[in-house]
């Protein structure tokens, strides 16, 4: 069974920064890529960010500029660095990886934005 550990989240004031971690317990090379979504309360899950295995990126509009997809392959780990931090930035944050046929989740890591 694939898991995925999401850690780094907390709170920040506006215009702060972030380093979320997503911990894999397979070679990322087992995936075609790997996104993080994020959920707002009350609003839907939405796509923040996806890293390709060929390590191409593709950002959200809402994040472009301010948020940087990258991942370590010797430590399973991909991240997201956030900076810039805005108060609808507030969201629980999600890791997926998808191989071919599955599409695996981890269970979120919580940033909240605020004065």
């Amino acid at each position: 069974q694939v898991l995925l550990v999401e850690s780094g989240g907390g709170s920040v004031q506006p215009g702060g920064s972030l380093t979320l971690s997503c911990a894999i317990s397979e070679s990322i090379f087992s995936f075609r890529n790997m996104r993080w979504y994020r959920q707002a309360p009350g609003q839907e899950r939405e796509w923040v960010a996806t890293i390709t295995s060929g390590d191409s990126t593709n950002y959200a509009d809402s994040v472009k500029g301010r948020f940087t997809i990258s991942r370590d392959v010797a430590k399973k780990t991909v991240y997201l660095h956030m900076s810039s931090l805005k108060p609808e930035d507030t969201a629980v944050y999600y890791c997926n990886a998808r191989s071919v046929y599955n599409s695996y989740w981890g269970s979120g890591t919580l940033v909240t934005v605020s004065s």
